[in-house]
């Protein structure tokens, strides 16, 4: 049975810069730091996995919302850290205030939101947008 969702749901993870996550491996050279598609992909992992143990076997979550301060570098191998945290449930429509930090500094905060669906009806409307 999922847990509950409520305001206030936590949740933290981490992961190493590596390489193949920097601004120099996405054509920017010489910005051999922690891009921002991939710490926008960090931030909505968590969130995902955040909502995971409430939703039921046919719910997925789905990214509607990103708003984000990059605000400061992280080289290769620092490890960033991210925080999610659910602010706002609006029926199906989920808030998350989020913030990321390398071992030195705060890297980045902003609002995420996520949209509760069923997985049939997802499917469906992928079917439809298909054919």
């Amino acid at each position: 049975m999922p847990v509950k969702l409520e305001i206030g749901r936590v949740y933290r993870s981490q992961a190493r810069v590596e390489e193949w996550m920097t601004a120099q491996k996405a054509g920017n050279k010489g910005v051999d730091v922690l891009s921002t598609p991939n710490l926008v992909q960090l931030i909505e992992e968590a969130a995902l996995q955040c909502l995971l143990p409430t939703l039921n076997d046919e719910q997925i979550s789905l990214g509607t919302y990103f708003e984000i301060n990059h605000i400061a570098p992280s080289p290769v191998g620092l490890i960033i850290r991210v925080e999610v945290e659910v602010v706002a449930i609006g029926g199906r429509r989920i808030t998350f205030a989020v913030a990321a930090f390398d071992e030195r500094e705060k890297i980045a905060d902003g609002t995420h939101e996520r949209y509760i669906t069923e997985r049939a009806k997802f499917k469906e409307r992928l079917e439809e947008k298909l054919s």
